[in-house]
């Protein structure tokens, strides 16, 4: 711990003056609310079974419009892509670089939870909350194939937004709003998954302007996003809550929706608003220690605290006392104690896994080696999007999932990951040893 203190330390102290502090800032925040989010919401039964605690208590789902805020991390994604691929514009140099970070604690994940699984069946205790545990574990991964793709496709969006700014946001903006049209009103089949493309690469596509100083009136952006969002949930098809329920016909989240898109909009403008004080907030040492010290840590958090929430019930189950009926009085006295005990089993579990995330040197830029190094990351995201729809469950039965039409199994979703994985390295390697050896070689 005091070996992470002191780099954390060191690298606060050698940041430039010209980083955007707030950004990382606004990173780090917005996965916390998400892992905060994701514990609260876990109503677990006595019986072992998981809901969600805003289909038990329907009134909270008015606040997922401030509390979710994933739209605010693909945002800050966007910001950081445009900068990265500026100053490593080679295609497969860039893909490794960004690529790193996200793949390898994702595939170690994979593998622990995919052997712990394995063992599990094989010893016949794979039922009842462990069955649970095994299929929900690897849900929000979700989240990492969406951000697979934007980094995959960052190059060429760069480019038409360095054309036409914010015309090329009302590309994705206008074609998000007629998938949904075509969802609704046409109720065309499959329609709606390219929804999962076109509303996140929108948000992203923010990141670019702010990138460029391009999004002068946040207060005009906020306002535009809540209203936009407030006409569309009032008057249909659209639900209230931001976030997936279960057994909702149609959700806001999975897949996308225009909706959403308005409100992430709303988010953005909102965090641009806020940006003054919050960059004098993170100016303060302590402050920007603590935002570096999290991002270093911040995909591993990510990856495991679901694993530390299901760690925490699984203890109280073993404990033998009877679990509080999900939002009673009772239940919401022990959310003080279940957020402290998941979060120091998180500690735990980052403390083990942390050193998968930490970034490589970097070397030499590299030219060439793209076609490969896009091909990888098209495996990886399908194999990390395979493994969030079938998770763990049943390995040695040929358990399998529909991603969008196409039936996936967890063995095959994880063998996509690894390959893909693979090849955004092995690309990047060749690349920079061909142009070691120069063209004469």
């Amino acid at each position: 711990m005091g070996k992470s203190r002191l780099r954390a330390r060191d690298l606060a102290a050698a940041t430039p003056a010209s980083r955007d502090r707030y950004v990382d800032l606004l990173r780090v925040a917005s996965l916390g609310v998400v892992v905060l989010g994701h514990w609260l919401m876990a109503a677990v039964t006595a019986e072992g079974q998981v809901g969600n605690l805003l289909a038990v208590v329907p009134e909270l789902q008015a606040v997922t419009w401030v509390f979710q805020v994933m739209p605010v991390f693909f945002f800050v994604g966007g910001f950081s892509h445009a900068l990265a691929h500026r100053s490593r514009p080679g295609y497969a140099d860039f893909l490794r670089a960004r690529l790193q970070r996200l793949l390898r604690p994702t595939t170690v994940f994979a593998g622990v939870w995919g052997a712990a699984a394995l063992l599990l069946q094989l010893t016949g205790a794979d039922g009842g909350p462990t069955g649970v545990a095994l299929r929900l574990v690897t849900q929000p991964l979700w989240f990492i194939g969406v951000y697979l793709a934007m980094v995959a496709l960052t190059p060429p969006l760069l480019r038409l937004h360095e054309r036409w700014g914010w015309g090329a946001f009302a590309a994705l903006a206008g074609g998000a709003l007629a998938v949904d049209v075509l969802r609704f009103a046409a109720h065309l089949p499959y329609v709606e998954f390219l929804n999962f493309a076109l509303v996140w690469l929108a948000v992203h596509q923010l990141g670019f302007l702010r990138a460029d100083g391009m999004i002068r009136r946040p207060a005009v952006l906020a306002a535009a996003g809540l209203a936009g969002a407030a006409g569309l949930v009032a008057l249909g098809p659209y639900p209230l809550s931001m976030v997936g329920m279960p057994g909702e016909e149609v959700s806001n989240m999975a897949p996308p929706t225009f909706a959403l898109l308005c409100h992430g909009l709303w988010l953005v403008g909102a965090v641009e608003l806020l940006k003054g004080p919050g960059t004098r907030l993170v100016a303060r040492a302590g402050v920007w220690r603590g935002v570096v010290a999290a991002n270093g840590i911040a995909m591993t958090a990510f990856l495991w605290h679901l694993t530390a929430m299901l760690g925490v019930y699984a203890a109280l189950f073993g404990s033998g006392r009877a679990l509080p009926a999900p939002a009673t009085g009772a239940w919401w006295a022990q959310v003080p104690l279940r957020f402290a005990a998941a979060g120091l089993l998180t500690a735990g579990l980052v403390a083990v896994f942390r050193r998968f995330e930490a970034p490589a040197a970097p070397g030499p830029s590299a030219t060439g080696g793209g076609p490969a190094a896009a091909l990888g990351t098209v495996l990886a995201l399908l194999g990390v999007l395979g493994l969030s729809v079938t998770g763990f469950g049943g390995l040695l039965d040929g358990h399998s999932a529909t991603l969008i039409a196409v039936p996936v199994t967890a063995p095959a979703a994880l063998a996509l990951v690894l390959a893909g994985r693979l090849l955004v390295e092995r690309a990047g390697r060749g690349a920079r040893s061909r142009r070691t050896r120069g063209p004469g070689a």
